[in-house]
């Protein structure tokens, strides 16, 4: 992997941007244990990510990234917060940014677009992209259709920049895989809601160490919103209505702020426990530092195993 030395990180380790919960000291924190962490501004204002960025600037000198999302109504003016403050580093999710690709290079500032497809990976490499990340099905959150394996080397072959993967991947011999399969590094969600520094409430971090895949679910398959979490209450019901009557106004009233009772109020049957498939694989809550020092010595083992079998 070599995306450690294109961002000159530690290691070849993103933070992905996760809603309500990826905020300034926890971006800083991932970065200070040798990753790139990022704000991510799902649900943000302008103010907030502001605020945010100072965050993370009074408890880091390291470098650290934003997540935008690009179909937030105040965009242009997250933009405008972004390049003033000297963020060199971006993630895009929810849009096209192409809009603001001029400025982003004007400003020098690297930006990686998350695709769920190698259609949209070519066009975002046409746009100026300076790498993709690439997010199978198995990821947390808002996801697509195709699974990491398929998606990550028809990526890989598509494009001629730097591909991250994102989605089922929380060891050493998964790390190895996604190099194998064509990536220059790794976006990690799931695994870093089971640290020490994550700021999600204490329920939801036990719910994650005690949850197997099995109990890993999909809601939003009637509409453009498909998104991972814990089954529970919440879910539960949501499958209910969408495969009866699919009313659209009771779905919105059942997720409206239901993120924010999970990760704030630590609500795990009535909140949203978003979750990738990797969570069957973590079983204890451990400081980002030795999480990242635990997945590289791991991923370096498999490595010269398998190199000293040629």
């Amino acid at each position: 992997m070599n995306l450690e030395k294109i961002l000159n990180i530690k290691y070849p380790f993103i933070q992905g941007g996760m809603a309500n919960i990826s905020k300034g000291k926890f971006a800083a924190s991932v970065s200070e244990a040798g990753g790139l962490g990022l704000i991510g501004t799902g649900g943000m204002s302008p103010e907030d990510l502001l605020k945010e960025i100072k965050i993370a600037k009074e408890n880091t000198d390291k470098l650290f990234g934003v997540n935008l999302l690009l179909l937030n109504p105040q965009i242009d003016a997250l933009v405008d917060i972004v390049i003033s403050q000297g963020i060199k580093f971006l993630t895009t999710g929810a849009g096209n940014p192409g809009k603001y690709m001029k400025r982003f290079k004007e400003n020098k500032i690297k930006v990686f677009p998350i695709v769920s497809s190698i259609a949209l990976a070519k066009r975002m490499e046409k746009l100026g992209a300076d790498g993709i990340i690439v997010e199978g099905e198995e990821a947390a959150g808002h996801i697509g259709d195709i699974s990491t394996m398929v998606l990550l080397p028809q990526v890989a072959q598509a494009v001629n920049i730097p591909v991250v993967a994102a989605g089922g991947i929380g060891s050493g011999r998964q790390i190895f895989a996604a190099e194998v399969l064509g990536a220059s590094g790794i976006q990690f969600g799931t695994s870093l809601l089971a640290t020490f520094e994550c700021p999600i409430h204490q329920n939801y971090k036990e719910k994650i160490i005690k949850s197997k895949s099995s109990n890993i679910t999909v809601i939003g398959l009637t509409n453009a919103y498909k998104t991972r979490v814990i089954k529970n209450k919440m879910a539960r019901t949501y499958l209910e209505i969408e495969k009866t009557n699919k009313d659209k106004l009771a779905l919105e009233k059942l997720t409206l702020g239901a993120l924010k009772k999970a990760v704030e109020v630590g609500d795990m049957e009535n909140g949203s426990i978003m979750a990738g498939e990797v969570v069957g694989q973590i079983n204890e809550i451990l400081s980002i530092k030795d999480l990242f020092e635990k997945f590289y010595h791991e991923y370096k083992e498999v490595r010269e195993f398998y190199e000293n079998r040629r």
